[in-house]
């Protein structure tokens, strides 16, 4: 845990607030963010869908992330008042706007796995 008031912390602070790609950057900050938001965008839009894709990822973890995307106004948790409760994401429009940047590093993965293998 950083000092807030240390120079470290205070020179992060003006860097976010001057520079638009280190503030996206910290809106992805994560391991698994950009995947949750890839994944909820493709329809695995529960817990246990997501779980399965991504057996490695921690239940712990998995709703720490979601959590911490919530309050980014990056996703929507709904609970329907059913037995038993069931949960469901999805994207706000904010979240929404990064999909076709998704689109393009997905692809961009692509081509550059696809380039290692040949080589």
């Amino acid at each position: 845990m950083r000092k807030e008031q240390s120079t470290n912390s205070i020179n992060l602070l003006d860097m976010k607030a001057k520079c638009p790609l280190l503030h996206a950057m910290e809106q992805l900050n994560g391991r698994w963010k950009i995947l949750l938001l890839w994944y909820i965008h493709l329809g695995l839009n529960r817990f246990g869908l997501i779980k399965k894709e991504l057996p490695t990822l921690t239940s712990k973890m998995l709703s720490q992330q979601i959590k911490e995307m919530e309050t980014d106004g990056l996703v929507i948790r709904t609970i329907f008042a059913e037995m038993p409760p069931r949960v469901e994401y999805s994207l706000t429009p904010k979240a929404l706007t990064l999909i076709p940047i998704l689109k393009l590093l997905n692809n961009w993965g692509k081509e550059d796995i696809s380039m290692l293998k040949n080589d």
